[in-house]
């Protein structure tokens, strides 16, 4: 019988009032993609991060086999020695050096402890086309999207010398088309003998893809299921995800949209570095009350740089055009000034632009309305412990306390801090980017909800999502982008994947 490449066996860890993984054990046996599901918080970063020696050795229970041997990892640099390389889900990128130099870093491409600056480019030219990034060695970091800073840490793991490839939602961040490119590109993997673990809360993906699927949930192994031997619906990885079964992934919603409430008129916006190139061309845009209207839109199209622009111009130069809420113009020209006029941003980068890390539930809830948990001008300690206690039931927050760190949630709860502190902020119109990115179908079901209850209290939403299905899951209509400019809209009843894509194409 072939070894496993991997035994992981009785790991458990703990934090401060959290068990997060509770005898968890894992099997990966060589050339196969494994594919780890669960909620968010059921551990499965936490697991990897064991594995790769993130959390070291003598701060866990339990071992680690890799080809058969005892490991004891006391780095990231002890792991990667073995070709253990992890792509977290957090990006791990120094935003102003250029991406070579990120590739690179720690990794010099070098003789006689001086950098070959030509073979550095040449070597990361082509590992951007394996990517499919089409961007130049020398750009740097901070001039990229999201997504695109995934894909160099995708192509940054690639430089190493790769026997087990561990990737943490790695397509989070990435439109459907490049999302399956990168699946095509670990099933080649695979043919050349590279070992992966792919976490993801995407189930087709893992479906598509899977030799194995291990399920975790709360900390603990609930199943291994092996795609070859059996056929895997979708509906039983969510079974043993979540404990029970979900028939419908959207909640039903009776829409009751009501008058104007807030528009954009001939909106123009300038790059943020490259004054000369604009971005955004001519746009207009509604929201009526009680609607939830999504912008569809494949990775560049400028969703994100338009939706930035609107909340007090945080992207853009030269800035032009009319926002208005209830049909009179509105200020946006500071975040300070959008916020004061109802507009609320929920970013696509909660780690970046989203969170203070390093400070605790409560601080991040409150932080975009001060006065409203203080008195004459003083935060008035009690009531603002009162408010985060109240988000964590509405939102269901998974933590040991509101005074626990931001930094010690997984992503999905990281999320919904994000979300409360901007529901907390009283808005009219919520701008959402990306709003369950990262965030497994249980978490999602609950933000639809919330959005939908939004919608009920009149509020007007604004959408963006990479996944098609979840516009149109979710959307009374859906605005298509491509190239900065809008190139179609469609009612809810006419919107497809098919339609929406024929309209970027064709744009």
């Amino acid at each position: 019988m072939t070894q496993p490449i991997l035994e992981m066996r009785g790991i458990t860890k703990t934090f401060p009032g959290v068990r997060a993984l509770d005898n968890v054990n894992l099997v990966v046996m060589p050339g196969e993609i494994h594919a780890l599901a669960g909620e968010n918080g059921a551990g499965k970063s936490t697991l990897m991060k064991v594995l790769s020696g993130v959390y070291p050795f003598g701060t866990y229970e339990g071992d680690i086999l890799f080809e058969g041997e005892t490991r004891q990892f006391r780095d990231l640099a002890d792991s990667e020695h073995l070709g253990i390389v992890i792509i977290h889900q957090e990006l791990a990128l120094v935003p102003l050096l250029s991406i070579a130099e990120n590739l690179f870093l720690g990794n010099e491409v070098a003789t006689g402890g001086v950098i070959d600056w030509n073979e550095t480019y040449s070597r990361t030219a082509k590992l951007l086309e394996t990517v499919g990034l089409r961007e130049r060695p020398t750009t740097l970091v901070t001039d990229i999207g999201v997504g695109k800073q995934q894909l160099v840490e995708i192509a940054k793991a690639l430089s190493k010398k790769v026997r087990l490839l561990i990737l943490d939602e790695p397509t989070a961040s990435l439109q459907e088309t490049d999302s399956q490119a990168l699946l095509d590109l670990l099933l080649e993997f695979q043919k050349q003998g590279i070992t992966s673990i792919l976490i993801s809360h995407k189930l087709n993906e893992i479906s598509r893809v899977a030799d194995r699927i291990t399920v975790l949930r709360d900390g603990s192994t609930v199943s291994t299921l092996d795609t070859a031997a059996e056929e895997i619906s979708e509906d039983h990885i969510i079974r043993d995800m979540v404990g029970r079964s979900m028939s419908d992934r959207y909640p039903h919603r009776e829409p009751k949209v009501g008058e104007m409430l807030f528009e954009i008129e001939g909106w123009n916006v300038f790059h943020q570095v490259h004054s000369d190139r604009q971005q955004i061309h001519d746009v207009s845009l509604n929201v009526r009350a009680g609607e939830i209207v999504g912008i569809a839109g494949l990775m560049g199209s400028g969703r994100t740089e338009l939706a930035m622009s609107i909340f007090g111009r945080s992207y853009g130069h030269h800035i032009t055009g009319v926002a208005k809420l209830h049909g009179k113009p509105i200020d946006v020209s500071t975040v300070g000034h959008a916020v004061a006029s109802g507009l609320a941003y929920v970013t696509e980068d909660r780690k970046g632009l989203g969170l203070i890390l390093e400070d605790h539930i409560t601080n991040n809830i409150t932080l975009a309305n001060l006065p409203g948990v203080a008195k004459a001008g003083v935060i008035d300690a009690h009531l603002e412990r009162q408010v985060a206690l109240d988000y964590r039931r509405r939102m269901n927050i998974r933590c040991s306390s509101v005074y626990q760190k931001v930094l010690n949630l997984s992503g999905g709860n990281q999320q919904k801090v994000v979300l409360s502190k901007w529901l907390f902020s009283g808005p009219e119109v919520l701008i959402l980017d990306e709003p369950t990115r990262g965030i497994d179908v249980g978490a999602k079901y609950e933000i639809y909800t919330l959005i939908n209850a939004l919608a009920e209290q009149g509020k007007g939403v604004l959408m963006i999502s990479s996944e098609m299905p979840e516009l149109i899951g979710m959307c009374d209509r859906v605005y298509v982008m491509n190239e900065g400019a809008m190139v179609g809209e469609l009612a809810a009843a006419d919107a497809s994947q098919e339609r929406i894509m024929r309209m970027i194409l064709n744009g």
